[in-house]
């Protein structure tokens, strides 16, 4: 029997989470999965009030909003976009690299795209998967730049694309062109995560290497 893909339990969570908020309409659901803690303060206007970080995580020990947002989504198309690429980038990576690593890669890259989304934007209501695709790319990016070869099946003008949409969301422009509020920071900090990875995968890789020689 053919062994179940980490990959599509990320989707299948994703998915459920947006559906069942509404696309993060209901509180109730999306509020546990948030980075801080927070309450309405009014029913009328739903005025949020957020938490802070010490009470957050110091306090009551809910260490798994710093990961939980990334299956919070507010749109469709934000949704399919994010899952479309953990399922063809991801399938990859967990099969060329192994489960473990494709797993610690989500998690690395989910915690430190949330945690500097909040470091440049302070206490705000934010989600989505962006951050772990972005760590995808940074790790994959890295990796094939040091082995001088394409491994994960990408053309390097998907890794063009995907910086160049980067760049496009810190100056502004796709603002303009409607599609909202744009996670940058949380784009910006998977991408490092996943270059860190990369990297040190292959300082252990080499030190392996070397022990055997030895």
């Amino acid at each position: 029997m053919k062994s179940f893909q980490f990959n599509l339990i990320i989707i299948l969570i994703a998915s459920l989470v947006t559906f069942l908020s509404g696309f993060g309409n209901l509180i109730s659901i999306i509020e546990p999965l948030s980075f801080l803690k927070f309450e309405i303060s009014d029913s009328y206007s739903r005025y949020i009030t957020f938490s802070t970080f010490e009470n957050t995580y110091l306090i009551n020990n809910e260490w798994w909003r710093l990961f939980a947002p990334i299956f919070i989504h507010f749109s469709l198309i934000h949704l399919v976009f994010n899952c479309l690429w953990v399922y063809v980038l991801g399938q990859q990576i967990e099969k060329i690299d192994g489960k473990t690593l494709f797993i610690t890669l989500i998690i690395f890259s989910g915690i430190c795209g949330n945690y500097a989304q909040f470091i440049s934007t302070g206490p705000s209501l934010f989600g989505g998967l962006s951050g772990c695709v972005y760590g995808m790319f940074g790790y994959t990016m890295i990796t094939e730049f040091q082995k001088s070869r394409i491994i994960y099946g990408l053309p390097p003008a998907i890794y063009i694309f995907m910086i160049s949409w980067l760049v496009l969301g810190f100056i502004g422009v796709l603002s303009l062109f409607g599609l909202g509020n744009i996670a940058n920071f949380a784009h910006l900090g998977g991408l490092i995560a996943g270059v860190i990875m990369a990297m040190v995968v292959t300082i252990i890789s080499k030190d392996s290497y070397l022990d055997e020689k030895n």
